[in-house]
């Protein structure tokens, strides 16, 4: 697991460069206090218990890094350390720590921030000239218009300081499934999903894959090996039905954005599904 972080942490650094690029200094603080808080929580939580230490692993880093690149330029640094702690703390640790978390520690805590801190992340700004703006998805929802393409493919969009730049991810990504540090069956069905249900509701899936956090959540969080299922045909479902959620989530549902809802409840059925398979698999077998 150890070179997986590492890996990941590698697969990050284009989207990281990027948001410091297009955000500057806000950009820069946020990941640097998403990284040391994750460190330390960790470091703090397992001298308190008398646990083996183990944020020299890479998790730890790679939890807090994904955590600041999801959230906007404008949010607090208390909030980011408050959501970053609660990540590590309640979302791993609790559970024993890695591999033992049933939910993606990062979403963990950023589901904590939408939840206590509902207003941390406004105003979204701009890249670069750092204004207020509106990002694609609260926009499409208001008023049902999308952002062009070639926009959120490079950036030049408001929202999350990792989540902007499409091509960015998608470097990282494909770096990902080379190294196969992630498995390509969760974000491919899952893209998929939103891609059939973007165009049986007439729309262009490029606009829904290529905004908000799905490809960083699709990519980089859906396919952690810890919160995911084990098999290849419960990959692929777990992978469908998180796109499946998102896109339920962004037609109908009262956020613009359902990335971290879709992973987080998919986590909780992992073990069914885990369960299921090897029933049925099993079932087979002796028949």
């Amino acid at each position: 697991m150890l070179k997986m972080f590492h890996g990941m942490i590698i697969a990050l650094l284009p989207a990281t460069f990027v948001s410091i690029y297009l955000f500057r200094e806000k950009a820069i603080l946020l990941i640097l206090v998403g990284i040391t808080v994750a460190v330390a929580s960790e470091a703090l939580f397992q001298f308190i218990f008398k646990r083996k230490f183990t944020f020299r692993d890479g998790g730890a880093i790679t939890t807090g890094l994904l955590l600041a690149l999801s959230v906007s330029p404008s949010t607090p640094l208390y909030v980011l350390a408050a959501a970053t702690a609660f990540g590590i703390i309640v979302g791993k640790q609790a559970f024993g720590g890695f591999p033992k978390n049933l939910f993606n520690p990062a979403l963990f805590g950023r589901l904590f921030l939408i939840l206590a801190f509902p207003t941390a992340m406004s105003p979204w700004l701009s890249p670069v000239d750092m204004v207020s703006t509106t990002t694609p998805l609260r926009v499409f929802r208001d008023s049902g218009m999308t952002s062009p393409i070639m926009d959120l493919f490079v950036g030049n969009i408001g929202g999350s300081i990792g989540e902007v730049s499409a091509v960015a991810l998608l470097i990282g990504a494909a770096y990902l499934i080379y190294k196969k540090y992630a498995n390509w069956k969760i974000p491919a069905s899952c893209l998929t999903a939103v891609a059939v249900i973007s165009l049986l509701n007439g729309q262009n899936p490029l606009f829904h894959i290529f905004s908000g956090s799905l490809i960083l959540g699709a990519f980089y969080m859906a396919t952690d090996p810890v919160t995911s299922p084990k098999s290849d045909v419960g990959r692929i479902i777990f992978g469908g039905l998180v796109g499946v959620i998102i896109m339920s989530i962004r037609l109908w549902g009262w956020v613009p954005e359902g990335t971290t809802f879709a992973i987080l409840g998919m986590n909780y059925f992992v073990p069914f599904i885990n369960g299921e398979v090897s029933r049925i698999k099993a079932e087979k077998a002796k028949n």
